[in-house]
């Protein structure tokens, strides 16, 4: 660089136009063994450090997540077997509670049957009773009225003999004929 004059022919422009061509460096043969020398050194550090850091990483990582996954499966599982027996305790439970309470609803309706039939059968005996006292006493009204219409019936033909005739008539007739009306 100590004569860089603008157009000065540099070495590299001087090598071109000497009519040789620079090549593609990985496909020059003069270089291709120590190309190879470096591609194999290279390639042996890459490989014990993928063999010997990276990959055992991954491979734990790997596994520590295979861990994690079956252990998160295996608590699920537990987890899904405790809400079965839990369902079928639940189930068990609601269905001896039905049963109960079946059985209770049965025990109280037949309870409440047999008040209600013995509530009927005291109701029926004391209106049986008043019923009987209530015949009794009708009967006595009636028979004490039937015995006073007698006696009314006597007294009105007396008046009605007695105002149609102005003459009194006798008990005897008016009684005979009080009772050939009642018989007939």
């Amino acid at each position: 660089m100590a004569d860089t004059k603008p157009g000065a022919p540099t070495a590299q422009t001087e090598h071109d136009a000497g009519g040789h061509k620079a090549g593609f460096p990985p496909f020059d043969a003069s270089t291709f063994s120590s190309q190879l020398l470096w591609f194999a050194l290279a390639f042996g550090a890459l490989y014990y450090l993928m063999a010997k850091v990276a990959l055992p990483r991954v491979g734990a990582i790997l596994e520590n997540r295979q861990n994690r996954i079956t252990g998160d499966l295996d608590s699920a599982a537990a987890m899904q077997k405790q809400a079965d027996d839990a369902g079928k305790a639940y189930d068990k439970t609601l269905a001896d509670a039905r049963a109960r309470a079946q059985t209770m609803g049965q025990e109280a309706s037949a309870k409440a049957a047999a008040e209600a039939d013995v509530k009927r059968k005291t109701i029926e005996a004391d209106l049986n009773a008043r019923l009987a006292a209530a015949e009794a006493a009708i009967a006595s009204t009636r028979a004490a009225a039937m015995a006073n219409v007698d006696a009314i019936a006597r007294d009105a033909a007396a008046a009605i003999v007695q105002q149609l005739t102005g003459k009194a008539a006798s008990a005897d007739a008016i009684a005979a004929a009080v009772a050939a009306v009642k018989n007939a």
